[in-house]
């Protein structure tokens, strides 16, 4: 496969799929720009080369063309600022031919919001809700032949296509997979950022050094199951913890007061138990809880058992002893997958439980474990916390990082593999 290093941009067109999808306020000015600055090395190294670059993204989810809240017109500025040259901009991405030609060394060029294209997610707009099953069937046949046209013009504005947005990586979208059909092996790459992420995920999940432990926090064991089904047969050590913690422990007759509980899914934590048992991994939960009278960061506390939760009480975070058994368990491992915080991070009383795994994820690295934390809320975690530097790798896709855990195929990756 070819990699961005072996490869001379030097006279080449090189079209780049980056995520730029930043938030904005109100004014539309960028309040995080740290997803910019992440594709820098690649698109730097292209104009080094002496290459020029065309850039594709989305911003948001924008349901008309043009909407003028989720235009990429508003980053241009900062984009110059950032890369040192003056960047171009293309109002129309189906209408950017004279402007992608006339592109020299040296020079870039920013396509207009690639969602504003109903062919770039291959979804048909304007649909009537209560279409048949045969309009429905048509409109779909009509946008995927749309949508080839659509691809197959964005591939002919470059020599080569380089893919540097992981976190749309299972996306099978026009810009995202299907471009890359329409260039060869050697004129289709990961950028630095993407291969960083797809070499983080495949060490995790196939060059694993042991003992192996993954953290799996957040409110509930539905949105998490066919990830904690896939690490059962993985991992050796497997820790639950945040808000499902109180499904598993209703489910094994506990008390949990007024706490978060999905009561449908009882059956689902049991049979994660017993499948945990069968396969011989240490399945480690919580023994007592922080609780509080309302969800508030003002609220009254008090440490508990777990399953000894009063009823009008909720657990918020984990207790003392739990961050103890927690931290001795990944401490002694030597990979270490987060995704999820222990308790409701976002207010500072209930905050420590979360601050406590990541110390000890930072401890273990330093002792030579591989760490990856992934996931919105962990990468929040160790923001919040000041520990980003001291883990070995921070994922900067949600969904993409999710559904390559879960043991997925993802488009984006495979379109370059293959």
């Amino acid at each position: 496969m070819q990699t961005i290093d072996q490869f001379n941009f030097a006279g080449k067109k090189a079209f780049v799929r980056v995520d730029f999808n930043v938030p904005l306020d109100e004014q539309f000015n960028i309040t995080d720009d740290n997803r910019m600055r992440a594709a820098l090395p690649t698109l730097k190294k292209i104009l080094a080369d002496g290459g020029s670059l065309i850039i594709g993204s989305h911003m948001g989810r924008p349901k008309k063309n043009p909407d003028p809240k989720a235009s990429l017109k508003v980053i241009v500025d900062h984009l110059s600022k950032l890369l040192g040259v003056p960047v171009q901009f293309a109002e129309d991405c189906q209408k950017a031919d004279a402007q992608a030609a006339a592109l020299k060394p040296g020079e870039v060029l920013l396509l207009e919001n690639l969602r504003f294209y109903a062919e770039e997610e291959g979804k048909a707009r304007g649909l009537a809700e209560d279409a048949s099953d045969e309009e429905k069937a048509a409109a779909k046949k009509v946008i995927k032949a749309s949508q080839k046209e659509f691809t197959k013009k964005l591939a002919s504005y470059a020599d080569c296509y380089v893919n540097d947005a992981f976190g749309t990586a299972h996306r099978a979208h026009a810009s995202t997979a299907l471009i890359a059909d329409y260039f060869d092996t050697d004129h289709k790459m990961f950028g630095y950022l993407m291969n960083k992420e797809v070499t983080a995920v495949e060490k995790i999940m196939t060059d694993t050094a042991r003992p192996f432990t993954a953290i799996m926090g957040g409110s509930k064991v539905s949105s998490k199951i066919e990830i904690i089904e896939n690490l059962l047969s993985k991992v050796d050590n497997l820790i639950i913890a945040g808000g499902m913690t109180y499904t598993f422990v209703k489910a094994a007759g506990g008390k949990i007061g007024t706490s978060i509980c999905e009561d449908d899914k009882l059956d689902m934590a049991l049979d994660i138990v017993k499948k945990a048992k069968s396969l011989g991994v240490n399945l480690v939960m919580a023994v007592d809880a922080k609780i509080a009278d309302s969800f508030s960061n003002d609220a009254n506390t008090s440490f508990v058992n777990v399953n000894e939760i009063p009823d009008n009480m909720m657990g918020m975070d984990i207790g003392p002893k739990t961050e103890a058994i927690f931290a001795e368990v990944i401490k002694n491992s030597k990979t270490i997958l987060w995704n999820g915080p222990t308790g409701v991070f976002e207010f500072d009383n209930f905050s420590h439980g979360s601050q406590a795994v990541g110390e000890a994820i930072v401890e273990a690295t330093k002792l030579g474990a591989f760490s990856l934390v992934g996931g919105g809320d962990s990468v929040a975690c160790v923001n919040k916390f000041g520990l980003a530097d001291g883990v070995s790798y921070v994922s900067t896709g949600g969904g993409a990082l999710l559904e390559a855990i879960e043991g997925k195929v993802l488009p984006g990756i495979a379109a370059i593999k293959k």
